[in-house]
């Protein structure tokens, strides 16, 4: 086989390895996201084999494209977020999405789950509050999402209220301390069907310039005139890029802390960047006893990333957890 063709073979499966349900299926339909947004057309490209792109190292041209996704395809309107935030691709967080609903159907009888009576906590919302946003309008659920950094929620708040449609099913809160994830959020009385999170990628913040460096390297955008720091699509606030430890550490505090509260959720989950830190994460699984665990392999173009799930919940109460969440509700 052809250098060509084997290139081309790998962009064909690449393209089919999105999730069968995420409606970001194949190329860009351009002239529908310029539609959505036109100031997307003034950073239309032509790539070498002369079809429309943008150029993914341009930081406003990502935050249109991904602007324009979240209003065409889902209703999201006046989206933003500050410079200084992550700009999270809209293709691989609804990837995210459709996989927990997956994992949901197998504790609901096989029918993937719809409607605002669906409890999600989105751990780390950010500014973007991407998750409750796409949960809402692609499956209806509710959610709670929470964040450290007050002005990243005054964001999200300001962009769900420029969409109360779907503004009403989402609730943020504050976490006030650095050093919980769930404990602070979670109320008594509350019981939630599935825990989602985007954890710190890098374990400083030197770390996480050295990174940025790498992807602006990899687009060959170093030496072009006037782009040489990465921003925006590789910025972020320290909390969404970094923490102590790195990833590895912050997902096993979340697991350690899952196990104090194992009946709040039903399925508790991450994603999880690094494979190498898979058999850490499993053996951290084991020690606190879960009852089942989950890893999902999700690829987007040339990136691959995993969704780790955990369950303290046996077969019985997973089937009846709707009950079960009522019944304790009660209490």
């Amino acid at each position: 086989m052809s250098n060509k063709n084997k290139k081309e073979k790998r962009n064909q499966a690449a393209g089919q390895l999105l999730h069968p349900r995420n409606r970001h299926q194949g190329r860009y339909d351009f002239p529908a996201l310029i539609k959505a947004e036109p100031a997307l057309q003034k950073f239309l490209m032509e790539n070498p084999a002369g079809e429309a792109t943008i150029d993914f190292a341009e930081p406003i041209a990502v935050k249109l494209l991904n602007k324009a996704l979240l209003q065409s395809s889902y209703g999201v309107l006046e989206w933003d977020i500050p410079a200084e935030n992550l700009c999270p691709p809209v293709p691989g967080r609804a990837d995210y999405l459709h996989y927990l609903a997956d994992l949901l159907a197998g504790s609901n009888q096989g029918r993937i789950p719809k409607g605002k009576q669906l409890l999600a906590l989105d751990i780390g919302t950010g500014a973007s509050c991407i998750y409750p946003l796409l949960g809402a309008s692609e499956y209806g659920w509710s959610f709670c999402a929470s964040d450290i950094n007050d002005a990243s929620l005054a964001n999200a708040q300001t962009i769900l209220d420029r969409n109360p449609g779907l503004g009403k099913q989402i609730q943020l809160r504050l976490q006030a301390s650095a050093q919980t994830l769930f404990k602070g959020v979670i109320a008594d009385d509350e019981w939630f069907d599935v825990s989602l999170c985007n954890p710190p990628f890098h374990g400083s913040a030197e770390e996480a310039r050295a990174g940025s460096a790498r992807k602006w390297e990899n687009l060959n955008k170093s030496g072009k005139p006037g782009l040489t720091k990465p921003v925006l699509n590789f910025s972020g606030r320290d909390a969404e890029l970094w923490c102590e430890g790195g990833e590895l550490a912050f997902i096993d505090k979340m697991i350690r802390e899952s196990a104090t509260i194992p009946t709040k959720v039903l399925w508790f989950s991450t994603l999880v960047s690094k494979s190498a830190n898979l058999p850490a994460i499993r053996a951290a699984l084991k020690q606190v006893k879960v009852y089942d665990e989950k890893i999902i392999i999700m690829s987007q173009g040339n990136k691959e990333s995993r969704l780790v799930a955990w369950t303290f919940l046996n077969a019985s109460q997973q089937a009846g957890w709707a009950k079960l969440r009522w019944l304790n509700s009660k209490r």
